[in-house]
């Protein structure tokens, strides 16, 4: 697989730099590590400043224009504009962590940040006040990141000090998005699904998901650069749904009919005898062809299928790589056995090219969030 590690497109994968170590990964370039909560938990500290507030946020973005999330001295990054704005908001440097890294192209529907926060006084300088109330910091943040029209604070929480976003997240879920048909992709979708021209077999990817599903040594799902200690991780989710291609404006009784005629967008468990359902057809919901006339000036539908992968932690790139062989399966270029062979090779030359970006999506961060 030749694919640059400087750009690379999904950071699935958290690293394993400790806290104490943020200001160097500031200045390194973007590389994706494991999710070592247990051993990195004992390394936290709490924050002894008085008056300070953590704050969690959620945000969501395009990552089209941003060169990944973490911070870089010469890119535009999701970390580097939420700290410009932060800093603009309080008057000094503030720092922010990300629960999850995200690469150049890769969107977010919901990502999750901590930043530490102490209130002081403008007309008596080292007074330090009462924090501010969450609803307060969403609004001032998003108002200086009016010039950054594809990134956006969606929430805003009060959390202990010792609440990281990274190291407490339970689980993390990636939606991936294929448009399949051979119309040219419309402008609105640029940058934001893999358009596939092949028909995609949408039972036999869900089969394919039902080999991958559970605890597996993902060897052969992990890029070369991935620093991660074990290759060992478990897939609480993964399927593939067909869902209604909403750039049409569909209406409710579009969309009832639709998820009548869909397939289940059910997770197959590791340990799972369920079958495909028998009125299952590799083109459920076919979109109308280049040979069929729709009207003068109307688009032709592609077919919309959702990848949805969940768990605790990922490994570098394993979501788009296992994104890239069900893909081959769709397409017909890839066998159950074949997608079998890959995964006990423990080799990732075994796997099929791996998906782009454009297609990836952070879509939940889960949390026990404590009580305030």
């Amino acid at each position: 697989m030749t694919h640059s590690l400087k750009h690379s497109v999904d950071l699935e994968c958290s690293d394993n730099n400790r806290p104490s170590k943020l200001s160097k990964i500031e200045h390194s370039t973007h590389i994706a590590h494991e999710d070592d909560e247990e051993e990195e938990e004992k390394e936290m500290t709490q924050n002894p400043r008085n008056g300070i507030q953590r704050y969690f946020l959620a945000i969501e973005y395009i990552g089209t224009r941003f060169s990944g999330s973490q911070k870089q001295l010469t890119c535009r990054t999701v970390v580097g504009a939420l700290e410009e704005a932060f800093a603009k908001f309080v008057g000094h440097p503030v720092s922010v962590s990300c629960s999850s890294r995200t690469d150049a192209g890769v969107h977010a529907l919901s990502n999750v940040c901590h930043v530490d926060i102490q209130r002081t006084s403008k007309r008596k300088p080292g007074e330090v006040l009462p924090p501010h109330e969450p609803a307060v910091v969403g609004r001032a943040v998003n108002h200086f990141l009016q010039h950054d029209s594809d990134l956006t604070v969606i929430d805003v929480r009060c959390v202990p000090s010792d609440f990281h976003a990274r190291y407490k997240a339970l689980e993390r879920t990636y939606f991936y998005r294929l448009l399949s048909g051979p119309e040219p992709l419309s402008t609105f979708e640029k940058d934001r699904a893999w358009h596939v021209s092949e028909e995609l077999n949408l039972p036999a990817m869900q089969e394919a998901c039902r080999v991958l599903v559970g605890s597996h040594d993902f060897s052969s799902f992990r890029a070369a650069g991935c620093q991660a200690k074990s290759p060992i991780r478990t897939l609480d989710e993964l399927n593939v749904s067909e869902v209604i291609e909403s750039l049409h404006f569909p209406s409710v009784m579009d969309r009832e009919g639709h998820d009548k005629v869909s397939s289940d967008p059910r997770s197959y468990p590791s340990n799972s005898e369920t079958d495909i359902p028998p009125s299952s057809s590799p083109c459920i919901d076919k979109v109308t062809t280049s040979s069929e006339d729709v009207g003068f000036g109307k688009r032709r539908r592609h077919r919309c299928l959702v990848v949805t992968a969940r768990a605790r932690s990922f490994l570098y790139h394993q979501v788009r790589l296992l994104v890239g062989v069900l893909k081959a399966v769709g397409t017909g270029n890839l066998t159950i056995p074949d997608v079998e062979r890959i995964l006990n090779a423990k080799s990732v030359t075994s796997a099929s090219p791996m998906a782009p970006a454009c297609g990836l999506y952070l879509g939940e961060v889960k949390y026990d969030l404590p009580t305030t």
